[in-house]
């Protein structure tokens, strides 16, 4: 925290803005001009609105309001937010392209898991960092020395670290910081703050291990409120999902449209393209029924775009948009069925339906026993562009066709950012932690 956020991020700024030490920029040219700082910070506070809560804090306009700045904001800021707002802000692109470099680095070392070949991949990575911020911003003059503080230095041990004490997640999780925030809500008397923390802090012992004496945590949902399951009138949990389906609930669908493309996606779910009359005959048995958000287990909530008053879509952060992955057949033109090749690709868009479809045993359409399944209707982004070197996707438009999924196949919420006045960027913070592995049968 205190080598990367609260060190490295802040003194490239303030090399950025001017406010390094009294160095200027030297021979360099890496100043922004603040009417462009300024709008880069209004830019990061307006992107809260477009990304999800679950993603964390309000990113604050640090330009302004400096003292809103934490290590959590600054982090989520260099890694998802920078690399959006910085391209075509440098007079040469150098200084873009060494911070991008830097910010892959930092995605590397917050990996769940870590080879030895990436360690080292590592270590030679913020070796040419380093040896490349000596050129842009020490740049060989003794008068400007102090611009390589001891943090610069440190980044070489990092790939040490990691080989000693484990993958940098472990260590850098800022535990004090989350668990003052946890405690704060504890104080509940401003004349006697320290024992409303103490009573706070020695309850939550003792309901932790009467969870532990018998065997009990699930049902303490207070102590894990963000990551429990949703245990409320009208919530409902199918088998094989990890989603709660959560209300308020609708079983009226009439849409003619929507029922059309259930009608399709149980065609295709079930093999009956060919089969016109069983096809019809099964999806005019099925009930279907519209939820308004489901929470997945890992404690993501996903909101039906279409379930919202305008008065939700304008107030809430908004968690309508998924990265979603389906097989796709690569010879679609082939009617033979023998002949298809079916390639997982990824997806994003905005979740504009969820619905819960009950289907009735049918033998002639290959249902031997009722079910139901899970389908999300999304509008797919049309992606544009990518990131030469990071996780991002662009994209101006969004299909205005429909498209029904199985629920299995969304991942995980992702957020947006305005880019270019007519684009949107998409921010993905998943990374391969919900990236699907499909093995085709043999």
């Amino acid at each position: 925290m205190h080598l990367i956020w609260e060190n490295l991020v802040k003194n490239l700024v303030l090399h950025w803005t001017n406010a390094f030490k009294g160095l200027g920029q030297g021979a360099g040219s890496y100043h922004i001009e603040k009417s462009v700082w300024d709008a880069i910070g209004a830019g990061a506070a307006a992107s809260g609105s477009t990304i999800p809560g679950s993603f964390g804090a309000r990113p604050p306009n640090f330009a302004a309001e400096k003292m809103s700045s934490t290590a959590d904001t600054w982090s989520f800021w260099t890694l998802y937010l920078a690399p959006i707002q910085l391209e075509r802000t440098f007079a040469d692109k150098k200084y873009y392209d060494h911070f991008v470099e830097l910010v892959r680095l930092l995605h590397m070392c917050l990996q769940f898991e870590i080879t030895r070949t990436e360690v080292e991949g590592i270590r030679q990575g913020f070796i040419a960092w380093v040896e490349k911020y000596e050129e842009l911003y020490y740049q060989y003059n003794p008068d400007r020395v102090s611009a390589c503080p001891l943090t610069i230095h440190a980044l070489l041990h990092i790939a040490d670290m990691i080989l000693v004490a484990g993958p940098v997640w472990a260590y850098w999780a800022y535990a004090m910081e989350r668990y003052c925030g946890i405690i704060r809500p504890d104080i509940r008397s401003k004349k006697h703050p320290y024992a409303s923390l103490d009573r706070g802090v020695l309850e939550t012992a003792q309901l932790t291990q009467i969870g532990l004496l018998y065997n009990a945590q699930d049902c303490l949902q207070i102590l894990n409120r963000r990551l429990s399951r949703p245990d409320r009138k009208g919530s409902m949990r199918v088998v094989g999902y990890n989603y709660t389906l959560l209300p308020p609930v609708s079983s009226n669908c009439a849409d003619p449209s929507l029922i059309t493309r259930v009608k399709k996606a149980l065609g295709t779910r079930y093999n009956l393209s060919r089969k016109p009359q069983v096809l019809k005959r099964l999806a005019s048995s099925v009930i279907i029924t519209q939820y308004a958000s489901v929470q997945v287990d890992s404690g993501d909530r996903i909101y039906a775009y279409s379930a919202l008053t305008e008065t939700q879509r304008a107030e809430r952060r908004d968690a309508t948009y998924v990265r979603y992955e389906v097989l796709v057949d690569q010879r679609p033109r082939d009617m033979n069925e023998a002949n298809a090749i079916f390639e997982k690709e990824t997806f994003f868009g905005r979740v504009q339906h969820l619905l819960c479809v009950r289907v009735p045993s049918d033998p002639a359409a290959g249902v031997l026993e009722p079910e139901t399944i899970l389908l999300a209707g999304i509008t797919p982004c049309d992606i544009s562009n990518k990131h030469d070197v990071l996780d991002i996707h662009v994209y101006k438009d969004e299909s205005p066709t429909e498209e029904l999924v199985d629920l299995n196949c969304v991942m995980c919420l992702v957020g947006r950012m305005r880019y270019r006045k007519r684009h949107w960027a998409i921010i993905d913070r998943s990374g391969t932690l919900a990236r699907a592995v499909y093995e085709p049968d043999n």
